[in-house]
């Protein structure tokens, strides 16, 4: 599966909070979350994310509150990827959940600039920057989490794993 981006860089530690700010998690509208993903941090993120945005990050991506709400909100901002040099771990895993493809590469975000062009290839796990031809690796996923991410998210590979022992 390969994933074609613009990257949009945000800094250390951004916590669920300035992701998706508590005000909004009476909506689980991945939509409406969206309308307000990353909004204390950048009023104009969804303007500068333009299209296809591939969020890079620092340290400790997504910590705070367990909200399930700060992965559904940058999905549905139409954000096809985020690479951090590390992950609060329920953060990650909530995004796995919804079948966000999130990579750890301290390399890569140490040197993906704003506005490049990357492509992403999860079965291996690498990261082309298509604007300055470097390359970076990531750890790749095994394959049933290549398989939940493909689906779309947890619920999506478990009904179908579900029919198919119907049939």
């Amino acid at each position: 599966m390969i994933i074609e981006g613009t990257v949009i860089r945000v800094g250390d530690n951004i916590d669920t909070d300035v992701i998706i700010p508590a005000r909004y998690l009476t909506s689980t509208d991945p939509l409406e979350l969206a309308r307000h993903c990353m909004e204390g941090l950048d009023p104009d993120f969804l303007k500068r994310a333009g299209e296809n945005p591939v969020i890079v990050a620092g340290k400790n991506f997504g910590c705070g509150s367990s909200r399930e709400h700060a992965p559904l909100a940058i999905k549905g901002a139409g954000v096809e990827a985020v690479i951090a040099a590390s992950f609060a771990r329920i953060f990650y895993r909530n995004a796995l959940n919804i079948g966000l493809p999130i990579l750890e590469s301290e390399e890569a975000t140490k040197s993906l600039q704003e506005g490049h062009r990357i492509s992403i290839d999860l079965e291996n796990g690498t990261i082309k920057d298509k604007s300055s031809g470097a390359e970076f690796t990531a750890q790749a996923f095994p394959p049933l989490l290549k398989d939940v991410i493909r689906k779309g998210g947890l619920l999506p590979y478990i009904k179908e794993r579900l029919e198919k022992e119907v049939t």
